[in-house]
């Protein structure tokens, strides 16, 4: 897997940055008529676990739509800083989404009426939390390869073969 180039990230990043805004829509949406008390309301619903899901659902959206951006610059650099940025912020966003998705695991299992627009707000968090698994683990394949150039070797200047040791004191700028 330490092969893993744009051609995988890239639409992986078009994809979940298209997911995490429908979710941006879908969460705004509802916890706006969740909160004006529009409970019953056709498509609002929900249970004891819809309002902790919403929160959660419009912060993974919010933090993951961010983090694609990054993922966007890595995309167009392709460089190991870059890198660092996009897989550590994916990372960060994988976890929220992670939670959204057990907030939503429960919301569907207590149960009650669920209008359209949570159902498929709840699709959504379930699916994103797998394909931005998928996307971290493609963009941490690349901290394993050797696909980078520049310095981020450890002190050693990148290259194929008879790389020499840096100097004391010295970045390799």
């Amino acid at each position: 897997m330490a092969g893993v180039g744009r051609n995988m990230v890239a639409p992986l990043l078009v994809l979940n940055l298209i997911m995490y805004l429908i979710v941006i829509g879908f969460a705004s949406w509802n916890l706006n008529h969740f909160i004006n008390g529009l409970t019953n309301r056709p498509g609002v619903g929900g249970n004891g676990a819809t309002f902790y899901f919403l929160v959660f659902a419009i912060l993974a959206g919010v933090v993951g739509a961010a983090s694609k951006l990054a993922g966007v610059h890595h995309v167009r650099t392709w460089r190991g800083d870059s890198l660092a940025t996009s897989a550590s912020s994916a990372l960060v966003a994988w976890a929220i989404t992670a939670l959204a998705f057990g907030l939503a695991c429960k919301e569907i299992h207590i149960g009650g009426y669920r209008g359209w627009r949570l159902r498929v707000l709840e699709a959504f968090v379930i699916i994103l939390m797998f394909t931005q698994l998928l996307y971290v683990l493609a963009l941490h394949s690349g901290l394993f390869g050797n696909q980078f150039g520049g310095n981020h070797a450890g002190g050693h200047v990148a290259c194929t073969s008879g790389c020499v040791p840096l100097p004391p004191g010295t970045d390799g700028v």
